[in-house]
């Protein structure tokens, strides 16, 4: 192997980064996951092929093709966010990430912020300020969760007049809003007075140290809140800059939900349910629980609530069952599989080497 002399002995020309044994441990780490996933649901998965010979092929063909397109509007929402910050970003490069993303708040429950941490790392190692990379995360995560929440209250208005309303429904989407809310609260009064945020959230930090000491042998978070509030104000200030750039990343968000809307309206019409109040309260359920339920992406307990929303229209359980499992297999299912392979083509995940040291005079 090629090498050179130090003057104490010969060394290697090219090594990998120190990081990369890391990245390597991480990605065996993550395959070790993935099979995990797949044998724990892999009875689900079955399920799916057997559900999927009841339907009509034109429909689900035309669900699959919808959410396809849900997943490019993201890319295009990620694109548009990065612009906001004066990061301009190739739209094609961030569909990788969309999947990559997914597959990490997957293998990784953390309400999402896995996937968030992906997109910032990935931005780092393209150059982008890490201030600026997480101006423009937060600003997607804010708009994907707004661009459902248009969704919901429709889905939700929809449910009301026609008298299938659940409290705990409605609760649990009032929950959603109030989260929007604090995220909206923290990036705008963080940005007029960050002092008077930061003093607003060291109560909230304080009492997560507690528990933190109670729950792992007297260890404490690391400090967060400076950090926290100044991404979000930064976020603000670039919303504030590039009004209609940001205006965009929303539209393109609340576009992503009504593809996803669409993929649901059609696989229930491909096993003869066209009750479109019915099917538009299932989505919304569906997904609600899918963002809130503590199972990774709300396996499992989206499927339960899907059959009890259509079971509230009349469904018999043999059809709810069906709708559940093919709705569940294409948002779950394909954009994990994708996530698996195209996550590598992130910068996150890509080996790099160091460049060769200077030859000795």
């Amino acid at each position: 192997m090629p090498c050179i002399f130090d003057g104490k002995g010969c060394k290697e020309q090219f090594q990998l980064m120190p990081g990369a044994n890391l990245r390597s441990l991480i990605i065996g780490v993550m395959i070790i996951i993935t099979l995990s996933v797949v044998l724990l649901r892999g009875d689900q998965f079955l399920e799916l092929l057997h559900a999927m010979e009841g339907g009509d092929v034109l429909p689900l063909v035309a669900a699959v093709i919808l959410q396809f397109g849900k997943y490019i509007s993201q890319s295009y929402a990620y694109a548009d966010a990065f612009k906001t910050v004066d990061e301009p970003t190739d739209r094609r490069s961030m569909l990788p990430l969309v999947f990559g993303a997914y597959f990490m708040n997957v293998i990784a429950p953390s309400f999402n912020t896995a996937g968030v941490m992906l997109v910032i790392d990935s931005a780092r190692q393209r150059g982008i300020p890490t201030g600026r990379a997480t101006s423009a995360a937060l600003l997607m995560q804010i708009s994907v969760i707004t661009g459902f929440i248009v969704i919901m209250i429709v889905g939700f208005t929809i449910l009301s007049i026609t008298g299938h309303l659940s409290l705990i429904w409605f609760l649990l989407g009032l929950v959603m809003v109030f989260f929007v809310g604090v995220m909206v609260a923290i990036m705008f009064i963080g940005y007029r007075n960050p002092d008077l945020m930061i003093s607003l959230l060291r109560p909230v930090e304080a009492f997560a140290n507690r528990l933190s000491r109670r729950l792992r042998q007297g260890r404490e978070f690391a400090p967060w809140v400076e950090n926290v509030v100044a991404g979000f104000a930064e976020a603000a200030g670039k919303i504030r800059e590039n009004p209609h750039q940001a205006a965009k990343v929303f539209l393109y968000s609340i576009l992503a939900s009504t593809f996803e809307l669409g993929c649901f309206i059609c696989v229930g019409l491909a096993f003869g349910l066209h009750s479109i109040p019915a099917l538009i309260g299932g989505y919304v359920v569906a997904t609600l629980f899918s963002w809130i339920a503590i199972t990774p992406q709300g396996v499992g307990v989206a499927e339960a609530m899907i059959l009890v929303s259509l079971a509230a229209y009349g469904a018999g359980a043999t059809l709810a069952t069906a709708i559940a499992l093919v709705y569940r297999g294409i948002v779950f299912w394909m954009p994990f599989a994708i996530g698996a392979v195209l996550i590598h083509r992130t910068k996150s995940f890509r080996k790099r080497l160091k460049p060769p040291p200077p030859p000795l005079p």
